[in-house]
């Protein structure tokens, strides 16, 4: 009789990796294919299932083998997942008496209940294993009957990678999933104790991923049905396959391959984005950046954004807390990637940056939140392009020099001013820029469902549309813009229908507003854009109406 295994997803994010849905991170599927690989017939559940329906506790309890993973060492906000925290977890451990338990994942990075290493967190010592190190490679381990350790080599984990696409079906968004694909683990400023904050110097100093692995575990996503693909667990996307060192020249022609390998085994993907690039790489070596870079746009899909770990603009923080880049740097950087990026494709820029800040770093006062701000204003008025502006409290991972030495609670009225500005003076002009009015958006997937329906396209960091129509989860839809807020826009369906548009919808069509959606309403139908406009008058979106 075939034992049966039930893999949780409790959620993780890290600073190179994001597994939160729509995103399904490759540590997952690898856990899966050491599963599939020793016999076991595997039920994939994720944590928000397990929420909504407590009877599918009793699943776990049937099962032979329960196996988590989890852990966020970042702080995030979610819409279409919630991480599960500690406390969850260590009440699961408690719970469950009949089947084998497991638990590995970021939750666990920097202890080891094997000799040498820090005690597991509290309450998570409620769990049989504790899976050490790479969790597929420590499971596969402890299924064989060794300690459950295991270490971060390719050679072992690259098979697991492949056998657990067969699971991505299982996942409640399926279709509807980004597959995050692992090109690389560790810093490249590890030796020199990386940033204050970050835990990925803990997987030690920079391991590439051969170009061939990442090929055959897409194909093999994709004979499951995936799509959905970014190159998101990795620092930084232009060091891949670079010679090891503390300052990686970016080899435009490894990137160009891994690119070409991802395409090859999906030729009918849907999305392929990036995640993190470090700002230093390009201002060090810009030609040979520009040139990495213009080789990801040519064989990426648009709407990408390169995610620039910046933190601060603050001199004394940067030093205190060995961070990458200067304002100056990052600058820089922000300018090659619309200079390189900034061309439309379908109404959308090819690839843009992305802003990360942190407050309660170590260093920081009261005067680091005008030296922000002054810099976003800067970008501002250079008409240069940012994505998205990412503000959050620092969360203090025990093992981090930042666990110890931080400013939390120090300036938090300072903290919210600044982001109060940010939202008000930058946020809205910038989304105004990226997403004009007409702009048209592509397979965007309904998330949540109401008067206001919600929905984002697949990809990284994908901007939030809010459509005034009550639309079932899961349709997938291309949106106009018709308005925007400070972080997400307002859509209608494209081509939009006029003629059947319901009254609360009609009025944010642009030109109309609440007084005249319902005399015009009275109108309908319009057969032509000429009586359209007679009504009307010219818009933006002329061109982008249904007057069938």
């Amino acid at each position: 009789m075939t034992s049966s295994a039930v893999l949780l997803d409790g959620y993780v994010d890290e600073p190179a990796c994001l597994g939160v849905p729509p995103y399904l991170a490759p540590e997952v599927r690898q856990v899966a294919g050491v599963l599939y690989g020793r016999g076991y017939g595997v039920r994939y559940l994720t944590i928000d299932q397990l929420r909504a329906d407590p009877l599918l506790l009793g699943v776990l309890e049937r099962a032979d083998l329960v196996v988590v993973h989890a852990g966020t060492t970042v702080p995030g906000k979610y819409l279409a997942g919630t991480p599960a925290g500690r406390d969850e977890l260590s009440q699961l451990g408690r719970q469950l008496q009949a089947p084998t338990t497991a638990l590995g994942g970021p939750v666990l990075l920097g202890s080891s209940p094997i000799a040498g290493g820090r005690a597991p967190p509290a309450g998570l010592d409620r769990y049989d294993l504790l899976l050490s190190g790479h969790p597929a490679a420590a499971l596969d381990a402890a299924l064989g009957g060794g300690e459950p350790r295991g270490s971060f080599d390719y050679t072992v984990t690259d098979p697991f990678a492949v056998a657990g696409a067969a699971m991505l079906p299982q996942h409640p968004s399926f279709p509807h999933v980004v597959c995050e694909l692992e090109t690389a683990r560790g810093c490249a400023r590890q030796a020199a104790g990386g940033c204050s904050f970050c835990t990925e110097p803990m997987y030690g100093p920079p391991r590439y991923r051969p170009t061939a692995a990442v090929g055959q575990e897409v194909a093999a996503l994709a004979a499951t049905g995936a799509r959905h693909f970014r190159l998101g667990r990795q620092p930084d996307i232009l060091a891949y396959g670079s010679p090891p060192g503390p300052d990686p020249v970016p080899d435009p022609d490894r990137i160009g391959a891994l690119f070409a390998s991802v395409r090859a085994g999906a030729p009918d993907l849907l999305t392929l984005h990036i995640d993190n690039v470090n700002p230093i790489t390009i201002a060090r070596h810009e030609e040979a950046s520009r040139a990495a870079l213009e080789r990801i746009v040519a064989m990426h899909t648009p709407g990408d954004v390169a995610a620039f770990g910046m933190e601060t603009a603050d001199p004394v923080v940067i030093a205190r807390n060995n961070l990458k880049a200067s304002p100056d740097q990052v600058f820089r950087a922000i300018r090659v990637v619309n200079e390189v990026g900034g061309g439309r494709r379908n109404g959308i820029p090819e690839l843009l940056p992305g802003l990360n800040f942190v407050s309660g770093l170590a260093g920081e006062t009261a005067a680091t939140f005008d030296l922000n701000i002054a810099f976003l204003r800067r970008v501002l008025a250079a008409n240069l392009l940012v994505r998205r502006i990412n503000l959050r409290w620092l969360m203090p991972f025990p093992g981090t020099r930042a666990h110890a030495e931080n400013t939390l609670g120090t300036h938090d009225r300072e903290f919210r001013a600044f982001k109060a500005a940010v939202r008000q003076e930058i946020d809205r002009p910038m989304l105004e820029r990226v997403f004009p009015v007409g702009c048209v958006v592509r397979h965007a997937v309904v998330e949540r469902s109401g008067t206001l329906s919600l929905a984002r396209p697949l990809g990284s960091y994908p901007i939030l549309l809010g459509l005034p129509l009550r639309l079932p989860p899961g349709t997938v839809l291309d949106a106009v813009v018709v308005d925007h807020g400070q972080r997400s826009v307002t859509a209608l369906p494209y081509p939009v229908p006029v003629n059947t548009l319901p009254l609360a919808a009609l009025r944010w069509l642009p030109g109309v507003g609440k007084r005249r959606a319902a005399a015009i309403a009275a109108r309908r139908p319009f057969r032509s854009l000429e009586v359209w406009r007679g009504v009307v008058g010219q818009t933006p979106i002329d061109g982008q109406l249904d007057l069938s």
